[in-house]
């Protein structure tokens, strides 16, 4: 059986059918939206908003981890742009745009995708753009061939406030649900630094705990995920189970492959 991962996707809809070529499962795990090029500031959402300029400040205020600052730029530059509009309005504005996004990822996916979201995502947005066949899953296990495959999506809290963070005794639970399976599928690493830690970006990543102790726990085969864009490490062993970062879709293009 031949499984083509990929996460981090990012807005990166053009190259995805040619990922699943050859596939016999395609799996994505993951942060399909682009709010924030941090290479190109001209791309993504907030730039199409408050244009590249204040967009190319807000990223260098974020690595920085200036965020009252990043906020405070926000909230000027959507009072001009506004005219003073209620803030809350931001989202009306946003809102076409991610719509637009989520009907070209999902047109580009497989028809028999099986998916998971990440922390940027927004699940009550993506839903009416699904297509038939293409699964979203999360705490949730299924059989093929076999192997016993689980998943779990979302993000956890982070300074950064992305919208699809949920708390960490809800996603302990979602985890604890996926006992006994071959193969561990979701967004974010099991919290281990070298596989939180971003070389580039130079923060550590928010992993779970939970994560990590269903893997030395049960012991599956492989536990993949995405998340951290330039992983410290994007491979480590734990007892029998094979760690994997899938990679950053967006700046590869290229699907992890793994043959099971």
């Amino acid at each position: 059986m031949r499984a083509h991962f990929v996460s981090d996707v990012h807005g990166a809809a053009e190259d995805l059918a040619s990922a699943a070529e050859g596939a016999d499962i395609f799996i994505c795990l993951g942060d399909l939206l682009l709010y924030l090029d941090y290479e190109d500031p001209r791309q993504g959402a907030f730039a199409e908003v408050f244009g590249p300029e204040i967009t190319a400040e807000y990223v260098s205020l974020r690595v920085a981890k200036k965020f009252d600052e990043a906020r405070a730029l926000t909230a000027a530059a959507w009072d001009r742009i506004s005219g003073g509009q209620d803030p809350a309005a931001r989202t009306t504005r946003f809102l076409p745009i991610i719509e637009r996004q989520y009907d070209e990822i999902f047109s580009a996916l497989p028809s028999s995708t099986l998916l998971t979201f990440g922390n940027v995502d927004i699940p009550a947005l993506a839903a009416k753009h699904i297509r038939s066949g293409q699964r979203v899953l999360d705490g949730e296990v299924v059989e093929i061939d076999g192997l016993r495959f689980g998943f779990v999506g979302n993000g956890l809290p982070s300074p950064y406030r992305t919208p699809n963070e949920i708390a960490v005794a809800e996603f302990d639970e979602r985890v604890r649900r996926l006992s006994d399976v071959d193969v561990l599928c979701s967004h974010i690493p099991p919290a281990i630094p070298e596989l939180t830690f971003d070389v580039v970006a130079r923060r550590f990543e928010v992993g779970s705990d939970s994560l990590l102790e269903l893997i030395e726990r049960t012991q599956p085969r492989f536990a993949l995920f995405g998340h951290v864009h330039q992983p410290l490490s994007s491979r480590m062993r734990i007892g029998r189970t094979e760690c994997l970062n899938v990679g950053h879709f967006r700046a590869t293009r290229s699907p992890f492959v793994l043959n099971l």
